[in-house]
């Protein structure tokens, strides 16, 4: 298959040279290059007027050609006519550039070979403010931004910029993505645009209404203008999966270990805990009756195995809704202030459910039998729970309000011989998170038995797991403290079991800045301007947490709940891989879930002073860059000085033997740091038709924000507990770029990028075991927890080889296709066993889109391929790692009038499963499916 995908996109773009120099001669550029720049007119004949798909590549490349840095571009067909639905996939088709689709849809954009949070989006010149929705668990206030809010009709062009200019805000690792939107004076006055259309999903088998519109006005003079559009759009997805909670040694959970006096195992000096032997040296089972196949005791107990293994069951409704507007006015003929204004709503409210064993450490004691095949524990069975469980049933009912709210301002001023002026600022704020989030959960004793592979699960219950009957809620009793303090009801502290309770975290995001650019134009000479600025940004990143406790003072069977229950949906497992009675259990409501809290003991809604963070930072920059051309050769040199600093609060909450659940204690950390970044860009043209390029800059990425934050979560049902770093560096990097571009004819481009990232200060998460923290489900200081906390990992070069083609081929047919090639050494990571890529990097990665356009009628497919790629160090610091995935999408429209056309689109057409696994492909860590989607449409224009 992989041999395959590359004599495909080799074969494409080996022909598109061919076929570009066969029609040479007949078809000219579609834009004139700027001033400086070589004009192929003369070589190819006069300019014929293309549009439509093929007209926007044409655009692309000319932007591209024209540009002094290494830049890739995308272009709207027309008003409101993007070539995909979702920003982030048309980004996927830009050599370098992937996404994750884990939910589906893309949302986050890494560029070369860099993590997402490393690469920022500017919406025309600056950072916009972001928040998520509180679901995905690798996007913790990040600084990037989610695509999928962005509606794509809003968007004139996008421009990603792979090497950096002074000029431009600093921050970008990877590559910066600068989102155009359409300003009234550079439209026709009256321009009006609305869509009306239908998404069907189907694997949640429901669909829902989308539309869209803009209009823009200006007055006869050009003088004043004005623009307002408006989106809404609606999705139901529906995903269900296998996921594994990282992999554990089977020695303490199914053997007798060397206790302390505190109960706890005693350890070697690698950490692992000392068994009891028998008089042959092998281990002593906790159940001396347990079967072992394809080993011995001591085979097993060295073996590993999944920590957990969990039937998740998710579903979503994403309604977003986003007006934008701008004002334009022109007192003067040198003069234009431009004022512009985006809101967007967006609700992602979601249920979860999650039906999980956890075999080693609530089961361990009553193996009956485990297989053991390479190292890992493939197969194994346990009775009837002797401890409290074998598994657990968690609801998770979110509710979750995106908002985003930005106004900016800017007044640009030209003067006759070139000179410039632009005087900007403005605001951003973004909220986000769960607001709530209802917990709930049950437990079962049911014997149970899994099976692995690895691209398989199978877990069989003994008895009816659809039965409210055969579950109960927490059991264990504890005496009932709130943030480190006592929890009366009528003056006696309460003696009851969790059995969930509401979770408020709410993000805010907010962002203000301020500055001004010029350009002094230097005369006719080799040095054309010298370029120079200045801007300074306030940014706030804070989690608001607060909370309400659930509990009751008796256990309760699942029928006694006085709920309505349901079951799974049939087949809502088929074609994950997952298998077994465990994909049919019970299924709550979510009004059951609610109604079920609100009839417990509640708790008054309390701050969580220890899950609370802020973090404050201001950053300055000023630049000065010089932009010179002369006999074929242009680009530009300058360096930007950019101040950070980091103010950090939080509290913590560190247990003792004298005080094991203490107050939180709030406190701040504040660091700062100054970083001079220097830039080079280099274009030459060789001919009219052949450009080289070089690059190399100075880069930095800031940590997350809540990296920053030191505050630690802990989840007492798993024994997991993560938090931030305060004294986080920033990233550095060392980049270098050098490209080959050849432009035989107008819409034709064969492109070679060669590039490198030379990076310090990378971050990763690494897992620190055996630490302790107060259980509040056991009432008591646990030690066996595992600590996740970001750390400075060292040091990592990523190196890649990107070729791109595109061309019109013949009687409306064209391609585009690129292939990447990336790769990365990172330095020895604590704890963790080999080498690492970086997050989200692909080795390999490929496009291919065919399109046919003539007349009224255009059709595209688009097929991308990225090999596997690690995306994250995981629970027990699994190597959590991204299996290649395939995507194939199509689209087709067709013009009925001048005004009116029809679309359709299609997504996941190969209905690919998002297969994750642990370190090696032996090891699943998670199979999901999110369904094919289909969208028609109706658009008028005017």
């Amino acid at each position: 298959m992989r041999l395959r995908r590359y004599m495909l996109v080799t074969t494409a773009l080996l022909g598109f040279a061919g076929t570009a120099h066969a029609q040479e001669t007949t078809t000219p550029p579609s834009t004139t290059p700027p001033s400086g720049a070589a004009s192929t007119e003369d070589a190819v004949g006069d300019d014929i007027v293309v549009t439509g798909y093929a007209g926007s590549l044409r655009q692309a490349i000319e932007l591209k050609r024209n540009a002094n840095a290494v830049v890739d571009a995308i272009s709207a067909e027309d008003i409101g006519k993007f070539p995909d639905r979702n920003v982030a996939e048309s980004l996927a088709h830009i050599p370098g550039v992937s996404i994750d689709r884990r939910f589906g849809e893309g949302e986050k954009v890494a560029i070369l070979g860099t993590d997402p949070a490393l690469n920022r989006m500017l919406l025309d010149g600056h950072a916009l403010a972001s928040a998520d929705w509180g679901g995905n668990d690798n996007d913790p206030s990040s600084r990037t931004f989610n695509y999928s809010l962005l509606a794509p009709e809003l968007v004139d062009r996008l421009e990603v910029y792979k090497s950096p200019e002074a000029r431009l805000e600093d921050g970008s690792l990877g590559g910066t993505v600068i989102v155009r939107t359409r300003r009234p004076l550079e439209l026709d006055a009256n321009s009006l645009f609305a869509s009306g259309g239908y998404t069907y999903n189907d694997r949640s088998e429901k669909g829902s209404i989308r539309g869209s519109g803009l209009y823009s006005w200006k007055n006869a003079d050009e003088t004043f203008g004005f623009l307002v559009a408006g989106t809404y759009d609606k999705q139901q997805l529906v995903r269900s999966g296998i996921e594994f909670f990282g992999y554990e040694r089977g020695d303490g959970r199914f053997f007798q270990t060397v206790n302390d006096a505190n109960g706890d195992p005693t350890r070697d000096a690698s950490g692992n805990p000392i068994l009891v032997r028998d008089a042959s040296g092998q281990p002593v089972l906790k159940n001396p009756n347990a079967t072992i196949t394809g080993g011995n005791r001591n085979d097993l107990a060295n073996a590993t195995l999944p920590f957990g293994i969990n039937y998740a069951y998710f579903q979503q409704q994403r309604e977003r809704t986003s007006v934008s507007g701008t004002v334009q006015y022109r007192p003067a003929s040198n003069l234009t202030l431009t004022l512009n204004g985006l809101h967007i709503d967006g609700n992602y409210n979601n249920y979860s459910q999650s039906m999980y064993t956890i075999p080693g450490a609530w089961s361990g004691a009553d193996l009956q039998s485990a297989t053991i095949t390479n190292g890992l524990v493939t197969a194994a069975s346990f009775g009837a729970a002797t401890s409290q469980r074998n598994a657990q049933l968690d609801t998770l009912v979110r509710s979750t309000k995106l908002k985003t709210d930005n106004l900016n301002f800017f007044a640009d001023w030209e003067g006759d011989n070139g000179a410039k002026v632009s005087f900007l600022g403005g605001w951003s704020k973004a909220t986000g998170g769960r607001n709530p989030e209802y917990l709930f959960n049950v437990q079962t004793k049911l014997p149970f038995s899994y099976a692995i592979t690895p691209t398989t699960a199978e877990v069989n219950f003994t008895g009816d797991l659809t039965n409210p009957a055969n579950y109960f809620t927490n059991p264990s009793n504890q005496l009932v403290t709130i943030e480190g303090r006592p929890f009366n009801v009528n003056g006696t502290q309460l003696n009851a079991a969790q059995i969930g309770g509401l979770d408020y975290s709410v993000t805010t995001d907010r962002d203000i800045f301020g500055g001004f650019d010029a350009v002094v134009p230097l005369g006719d000479g080799f040095f054309k301007q010298v370029l120079i600025g200045a801007r300074i940004t306030d940014h706030v990143n804070r989690i608001d947490a607060r909370g309400i406790n659930s509990y009751l003072t008796s256990s309760q069977l699942g029928n006694q709940l006085g709920v309505t229950t349901l079951t799974t949906p049939d087949g809502i497992f088929d074609g994950t891989g997952g298998s077994g009675t465990a994909t049919k259990y019970l299924n709550l409501p979510r009004e059951a879930v609610i109604d079920i809290l609100a009839n417990s003991i509640n708790t008054p809604l309390f701050t969580k002073v220890g899950a609370s963070t802020r973090v404050e930072e201001r950053t300055a920059a000023s630049y000065v860059q010089v932009n010179f051309d002369g006999n074929g050769l242009r680009g530009n040199l300058g360096g930007r000085l950019v101040y950070t600093r980091d103010v950090s609060y939080y509290a913590l909450s560190l247990p003792t033997a004298a005080n094991p659940n203490p107050v939180p204690v709030p406190t701040s950390t504040s660091t700062d740091y100054l970083k001079f970044l220097p830039a080079l860009n280099v274009a030459y043209e060789v001919s009219p038709q052949f450009i080289v390029r070089g690059a190399a800059a100075k880069v930095i990425s800031r940590p997350r924000y809540q990296d920053l934050a030191a505050s630690i979560s802990q989840n007492d049902t798993t024994l997991d507990a993560g938090g931030g770093n305060p004294n986080l560096k920033p990233y550095e990097s060392t980049n270098y770029e050098i490209t080959a571009e050849f432009y035989p004819r107008a819409g034709a481009l064969l492109s070679l990028e060669l590039y490198r990232r030379e990076i310090d200060n990378y971050i990763l998460s690494t897992t620190i075991t055996n630490q302790s923290f107060f259980n509040s489900l056991e009432g008591r200081v646990v030690n066996t927890y595992r600590l996740s906390s970001p750390i400075n990992a060292g040091k990592a070069k990523v190196n890649g080889v990107l070729v791109n083609g595109q061309a019109e081929i013949w009687g409306g047919f064209g391609i585009q296709a690129n292939y990447a090639y990336q790769d990365s050494s990172t330095s020895v990571i604590p704890g963790i066993t080999g080498d690492l890529n970086l997050p989200y990097l692909s080795k390999h990665t490929v496009n291919v889109i065919p399109y046919f356009e003539k007349g009224p009628f255009q059709a595209r497919v688009s097929y991308n391929y990225r090999s596997s790629y690690f995306r994250a160090i995981g629970r027990l610091n699994s190597v959590d790692m991204v299996a290649p995935y395939n995507q194939l999408d199509a689209s087709a429209s067709l013009a009925l009038t001048k005004n009116i056309s029809l679309t359709v689109n299609a997504q996941n057409l190969l209905d690919e499963t998002y297969l994750q696994y642990s370190g090696t492909r032996d090891r699943p860590a998670a199979f999901y499916k999110n369904g094919r989607t289909y969208v028609g449409s109706i658009t008028f224009r005017l």
